[in-house]
């Protein structure tokens, strides 16, 4: 089993949910996060003073898959996310050892 972590903007995160939806992700979880990366942040006017905003508003999106479900999943969100701009994302993979599903008790893939 493998842990996905995607960072994207956030205005895209619709389309991710969509795109995993269709390739048979059932559950994920999304935080708002801030963050940077090359983007190094941006300048902004606020009544008339100029001020710095180092870190932008991203959307990080966790879903656990299985093996197999690795590659559909992360090309979804890819291909979702993408802008073709700087700060489009990134994407993490992670092995999970175990899962635990606390309702039921399940473990591993049943659990999912």
């Amino acid at each position: 089993m493998k842990k996905i972590e995607a960072i994207v903007k956030p205005f895209k995160l619709d389309e991710v949910r969509e795109a995993l939806a269709v390739v048979g992700v059932t559950g994920l979880t999304v935080s708002e996060v801030k963050g940077f990366g090359r983007q190094k942040g941006h300048t902004e006017l606020y009544r008339g003073a100029e001020y710095v905003v180092d870190f932008l508003p991203k959307i990080k999106i966790e879903v656990v898959v299985t093996d197999t479900m690795l590659e559909p999943a992360i090309e979804a969100i890819i291909k979702s996310a993408r802008t073709g701009k700087i700060g489009d994302g990134k994407v993490f993979v992670f092995d999970v050892s175990q899962v635990v599903r606390i309702r039921t008790g399940e473990m591993d893939e049943a659990a999912i």
